[in-house]
């Protein structure tokens, strides 16, 4: 097992404008990465080639906004884990249960008021339930400086390099495609030792991803034809064995899963509006 050391900050910096932010981001003398809440740093730490970095704290920036434009529910970089979840409650959506599911199980309450979505995507691990969630529902990321959309799923394998000198600034999600999530932990307190989060849309294009193992969740399955979700999800975790679970275990609990996960995606169609 990698031993994780925390990061040496030796620089810290609070702007109040976007641009003075990503001025020192762009440096290339000083490894500089943004600081939301402060709770996932040093994880994030965990994927960049040095120890030794400045942080710029984004709380003074507003970023923390919510907007929704269409089927499209726009999150500001530095809204809180917890300021989503009440979003998501006074939204009434039966669309997006399960990523309220999701959130409650990626942190305690506490965490969640401090733990911001962008800072909690780039330094998820293979466990993290929200992470899970959102790249089923194919969440885009917008990089400053240029404003370009990337998808979730390009960031996670290569974040120190996609993210060098870049700062995201919101997160996009869809507010027409129903998301189911599955989970199995050793206690409801604790990260899964698998879980399976499946996203469907109305056109018929469903999306299966998998957590609890490894250094990212895995998008197993993004197609139209669902019945070949949960030979998918079998054929990716047949060797993800670790200190946690077998492989014969997860390789099982993951074609169960997706099972589940697309027995609520049926239950009901889905509408554009829910």
């Amino acid at each position: 097992m990698t031993k994780r050391i925390s990061p040496m900050i030796r620089e810290y910096h609070r702007p109040t404008r976007l641009e003075e932010a990503l001025e020192l981001l762009s440096r290339t003398d000083t490894l500089t990465v943004p600081l939301g809440g402060g709770s996932a740093v040093g994880r994030y730490a965990c994927h960049l080639p040095e120890r030794n970095i400045a942080v710029v704290d984004l709380q003074a920036l507003g970023l923390n906004q919510v907007e929704r434009q269409g089927n499209t529910l726009r999150l500001g970089a530095t809204l809180t884990l917890q300021g989503l979840a009440d979003l998501l409650k006074e939204e009434q959506s039966t669309n997006l249960t399960g990523l309220e599911v999701a959130l409650a199980q990626e942190a305690t309450f506490n965490l969640r008021q401090v733990g911001t979505v962008a800072g909690t995507l780039v330094a998820a691990g293979g466990r993290s339930t929200f992470a899970t969630a959102m790249l089923a529902l194919d969440a885009s990321l917008t990089l400053q400086p240029g404003g370009e959309q990337v998808g979730l799923g390009e960031v996670l394998p290569l974040r120190a390099e996609r993210l060098a000198r870049k700062l995201i600034t919101e997160a996009s999600i869809p507010l027409n495609a129903r998301l189911a999530f599955e989970t199995i932990a050793r206690s409801p307190a604790d990260l899964p030792i698998i879980c399976a989060a499946a996203a469907r849309w109305p056109s018929g294009r469903t999306r299966v991803v998998l957590g609890g193992f490894g250094d990212a969740p895995r998008l197993v399955f993004d197609g139209t034809e669902a019945d070949g979700m949960e030979a998918a999800a079998q054929d990716a975790y047949s060797l993800a064995g670790d200190e946690w679970a077998s492989a014969e275990y997860r390789r099982e609990m993951a074609g169960v899963l997706a099972r589940r996960c697309a027995s609520q995606l049926t239950a009901k169609p889905v509408s554009a509006q829910n």
